[in-house]
């Protein structure tokens, strides 16, 4: 089935995109002059092309429950609404927003659920229809945590991510084996699926203005499905990278206390690694191997 395809109006939007602009336009929240918070990292993304283009990014179906991070102010999800989706679940932390949002969901209430929690900590096994799809602008300062957080509903059908992330964060997901950008997320990412930048965005295309470069990401995940909420394969890559600086050996001695460093060196040499290796020369592959080798 082919994604719903809308007539544009002269102003670019739609007929259902422009009547829930207009239907925010009529009314006016009390917290109309909202002060954006650092501490919730609220840069909106404020260019409406951008917003339609990481929606087609998303190749969204009629079958599809879709997961939004920090709704904000609704531009986001307006656009989720138009693109046609079975259901919709957003997830914002501010309650301050929710005389923006609560108008949107309700004319919107047959596919517009908005929860008001914090996403790094939310229970999404609750959500029903459950997400088969997330298409967000994440609040940059709970990146790593959100996606670790994301991953463990890999196994329930979670699998396709299109993320507006700070450049940097975009760019320590992708590295790969032999780079100093390595990180434990990264590595559990190549083991489950795929990461890549779709484009750039300037930064004057946000309110405020942010300090930082950003881009839109899709991950993208394929096999493994059940390491992203295995606790113990979490503990052993976090061990590993604890001081990048160390090598490995020395690093996972802190993995297990039954963990002695001749049963790591053999592991090593069982699967064809040098015992000086440091963390970040392995690549998923070889994690995962030495991984089950120091459990067997």
């Amino acid at each position: 089935m082919h994604p719903t395809k809308n007539i544009l109006s002269n102003d670019g939007l739609n007929e259902r995109e422009a009547l829930i602009y207009s239907e925010k336009e009529r009314v006016k929240p009390p917290n109309s002059s909202f002060i954006k918070k650092k501490r919730f990292g609220q840069n909106f993304l404020a260019d409406k092309n951008i917003l339609r283009e990481i929606v087609a990014h998303a190749e969204i179906l009629r079958d599809d429950v879709v997961l939004e991070i920090g709704p904000g102010q609704g531009a986001l999800t307006a656009a989720l609404i138009n693109s046609g989706c079975r259901y919709i679940h957003c997830v914002e932390i501010d309650s301050d927003l929710e005389s923006w949002l609560r108008p949107i969901e309700n004319k919107h209430s047959s596919i517009l659920k908005i929860h008001f929690a914090d996403a790094v900590k939310f229970d999404y096994s609750s959500l029903y229809p459950f997400p088969n799809k997330a298409v967000a602008n994440i609040p940059y300062n709970i990146t790593t945590p959100l996606i670790c957080a994301l991953l463990q509903y890999a196994e329930r059908g979670l699998r396709k991510y299109i993320f507006t992330v700070q450049l940097e964060a975009a760019q320590r997901l992708m590295a790969k084996a032999d780079t100093k950008e390595r990180y434990p997320l990264g590595v559990t990412l190549e083991a489950m699926g795929n990461v890549k930048i779709l484009r750039h965005i300037p930064r004057t295309c946000f309110r405020p203005v942010p300090n930082v470069d950003s881009c839109v990401i899709e991950i993208d995940l394929t096999r493994n499905y059940e390491m992203g909420a295995n606790l113990c394969w979490n503990k052993f890559l976090h061990a590993g990278f604890r001081q990048r600086r160390k090598m490995l050996v020395n690093n996972l001695k802190g993995y297990n206390h039954r963990l002695e460093a001749d049963s790591i060196i053999e592991a090593l040499n069982r699967i064809g690694l040098d015992p000086k290796i440091r963390a970040e020369d392995l690549n998923s592959e070889q994690w995962i191997e030495l991984y089950e080798a120091v459990r067997s």
